[in-house]
């Protein structure tokens, strides 16, 4: 394709839409430069947009506070930011306030262990466990809540409410 301007290689391709009408331009880098709402974004490498996604999705910023280090074994949180890896069963405690979003999130939300029930249980083992039947319940509320079927979540409140109320 050639640039609307000077015949040029077309190498940036815009589309507007003004009054409901759809405005293809197409220009060489040249002419695309001299627009003023044109601004041409160079590439960032993988390990910045990586990088950048963490931290986004982490609820820090890129200039948050690093100076987090573990009094037991000396990491620090930018260490753990680059090898993935804790040094201790003290770092959890160390490095909490970094740690928390991230496994909220790696755990749909919990934020305590609760259990694993077996799929296929055998007649001596135990009922489900109380704390598990809540959290299946309270999912399963904000599924219905979220598919704005509010007859289920009216029952599933109820059903939580009773469970709790047992406790």
């Amino acid at each position: 394709m050639k640039c609307d301007n000077c015949n040029k290689p077309a190498t940036v391709h815009l589309t507007e839409i003004k009054n409901g009408k759809k405005i293809e331009k197409h220009l060489c880098q040249e002419c695309a430069s001299t627009l003023e709402d044109f601004s041409p974004k160079g590439h960032l490498p993988i390990n910045e947009l990586l990088t950048n996604f963490v931290m986004a999705h982490s609820g820090l910023d890129k200039k948050g506070d690093t100076t987090a280090v573990c009094e037991n074994c000396g990491i620090s949180w930018e260490e753990f930011r680059k090898n993935g890896l804790l040094g201790c069963s003290a770092d959890y405690q160390a490095f909490e306030q970094e740690l928390s979003p991230l496994l909220q999130r790696a755990h749909e939300g919990a934020t305590h262990h609760v259990g694993k029930t077996p799929l296929r249980r055998g007649a001596s083992m135990p009922p489900v466990k109380h704390k598990t039947d809540l959290v299946r319940l309270r999912k399963e509320l904000a599924k219905a809540v979220e598919k704005e079927n509010y007859e289920l979540a009216a029952k599933l409140r109820d059903q939580i409410k009773l469970a709790e109320e047992q406790d």
